[in-house]
């Protein structure tokens, strides 16, 4: 059974789900699976019981309700039952917990809580000449091949793919066995300004430096606060004394990075500085018809015309990430309305897209969202709590992170004055919100759309 799962999921899903999962009871025909967390409990229920079933037939039994609960408490030699053969499942997203044996469930152990996309790896990256050198670098890197430099930073636009190459980066190491730890900037400050506040940086510390690679996306947002600076040299220091890796992401090359010292400017230029740029149009395609492929996989009755493809892909000032963006639209389109896409409905989807130069403010953000909300503007502005007000602001919030290049601290000052732990608070409420409600992800995605139109505002 759980080599068949393997099979099906490959290795990074299998083993960052299998583990959390047990046979919890089989009564006649009533089949309990159990998972540890809520979070794994929710996704294999909302994604996979499907193929559960179908691997239980596969093996010969058929049970007539299969359901995945809370597992109990595990003590003693119940501890291992998740590893007998008769776990199952999986997921569609790898979680990146520590190796067993340490202490990252508790506190500031939330610096662990890093999910990785089993799918983002080095061989689904579509190389091209803007960034066929940035990919081989990474994944050099990543294979230990460039032994003797300490760290990788990587820069590019949004959506060239430097979030793709890190968590490529992170399950390469994992799967060399390397405790790694993958943070955004934005997790690096807040843990380390919570230190501060507990007056217990030293736990911090020590709990960074027991990683042997260290990952940090959108370093850009780090550049804010002196103190966090500081202790982010420090750390790329300590990890460099201890001949331990390195790699950083961010929007600009580190003389652009506002906010930092030159010392940690020249710490990061001693690095390895790769650039991902603009793809082509034969590497847009490519990109296009790989993320086809993959849909076909899951919808086989949806497939794009070739004229269709080319169209999306003729759209040169677009990242790679509107590229999906704009196919995933057309495709999904496709699938709910069981008609096929006509050129005319291609050019529509192009049409909504942001045009070159346009750019949305965060004033025109909450403009449109309280019209849309009902509301006023200075209701945003305003502490109110009540649900009517609080849900639309996390939601303006969410698309000023989105559609602007605006820091979350001066979001928060736009908001009212908050704190920029509130903007980050609203914009993954919203983000899990999007996962859980199609309703609620219609909603914010026509507000997207409706910003982001030539002309609109």
């Amino acid at each position: 059974m759980r080599d068949r799962l393997r099979r099906e999921l490959g290795d990074p899903v299998f083993e960052a789900w299998i583990g959390p999962l047990s046979l919890e009871s089989c009564d006649r025909d009533e089949l309990k699976i159990g998972a540890s967390k809520p979070f794994v409990r929710n996704w294999v229920a909302n994604h996979y019981v499907a193929r559960i079933e179908r691997a239980f037939r596969a093996e010969g039994a058929d049970p007539v309700s299969l359901s995945i609960v809370m597992a109990a408490p595990s003590v003693g030699a119940n501890a291992h039952i998740a590893r007998e053969p008769a776990d199952l499942p999986a997921s569609n997203v790898s979680y990146l917990p520590p190796p067993a044996g340490n202490r990252e469930e508790d506190g500031a152990k939330g610096l662990w809580t890093r999910m990785l996309h089993p799918q983002q790896t080095f061989e689904s990256f579509i190389p091209g000449s803007a960034n066929a050198f940035g990919h081989g670098a990474a994944r050099a890197f990543a294979e230990g091949q460039q032994s003797d430099i300490p760290l990788l930073y990587i820069h590019g636009g949004f959506g060239f793919g430097k979030t793709h190459l890190l968590n490529a980066a992170a399950l390469e190491f994992r799967k060399r066995g390397k405790r790694t730890l993958f943070l955004r900037a934005e997790d690096f400050m807040r843990h380390f300004l919570g230190a501060l506040y507990r007056k217990d940086t030293l736990a911090f510390k020590e709990e960074l430096r027991t990683a042997e690679v260290l990952l940090i996306d959108d370093l850009q947002h780090i550049c804010r606060s002196t103190a966090t600076a500081s202790e982010f040299l420090y750390t790329v220091n300590a990890f460099a004394d201890l001949r331990r890796r390195v790699v950083i992401a961010a929007d600009r090359a580190p003389h652009g990075l506002e906010g930092l010292g030159a010392d940690v400017k020249s710490r990061l230029a001693g690095g390895l500085c790769i650039a991902l740029d603009k793809p082509d149009r034969d590497t847009r395609l490519a990109i296009v018809k790989a993320r086809a492929s993959e849909f076909s996989r899951h919808k086989p009755d949806v497939v794009l015309p070739e004229a269709v493809l080319e169209r999306i892909a003729d759209l040169d000032d677009a990242s790679p990430r509107e590229l999906i963006g704009v196919f995933t639209k057309l495709a999904t389109y496709a699938d709910l309305t069981k008609k096929p896409v006509t050129m005319e409905t291609a050019e529509e989807a192009v049409g909504l897209r942001a045009s070159p130069g346009t750019k949305t403010s965060i004033e025109d953000i909450q403009r449109k969202t309280a019209e849309f909300y009902k509301l006023e503007v200075k209701d945003f502005h305003s502490p109110q709590r009540a649900r009517r007000v609080a849900r639309p602001r996390q939601v303006a919030m969410y698309l000023s992170r989105k559609l602007t290049t605006r820091s979350l601290p001066e979001i928060g000052r736009r908001f009212g004055g908050r704190d920029h732990t509130t903007v980050l608070h609203a914009c993954r409420r919203i983000e899990a919100l999007i996962d859980e409600d199609p309703l609620f992800r219609q909603e914010v995605d026509f507000l997207s759309q409706m910003l982001q139109r030539r002309g609109e505002l």
